[in-house]
């Protein structure tokens, strides 16, 4: 059973805001939980300077940290990966942006 469709043409609505994974791991996940770096350190098994990393945006998301913050945070690996790469794709743009001007 497939559960997403892959497509050359799939994307991401782009008049969503673009956020970071670790924006979206501090905001819509840390926060509302009260839970600091060193107790999701805890609980993913992801040292807590890597998780500081993922939160100002120094270290991208890799698979094993997407999958270990899925089983911690009832999300899936793809979501993280998902988040990352749309991030990416959009500093790429920006980037070559800034270059042809």
């Amino acid at each position: 059973m497939e559960l997403i469709q892959l497509s050359p043409r799939m994307d991401v609505d782009p008049l969503l805001r673009l956020r970071s994974p670790g924006d979206v791991l501090l905001l819509d996940y840390m926060l509302p939980a009260t839970m600091n770096t060193s107790q999701l350190a805890r609980r993913t098994g992801i040292r807590a300077p890597h998780l500081r990393d993922f939160l100002t945006d120094a270290r991208p998301m890799t698979s094993r940290h997407a999958k270990r913050l899925a089983l911690v945070l009832g999300t899936s690996p793809l979501y993280w990966l998902v988040l990352q790469a749309r991030y990416d794709l959009a500093r790429e743009a920006h980037r070559d942006a800034t270059l042809n001007r």
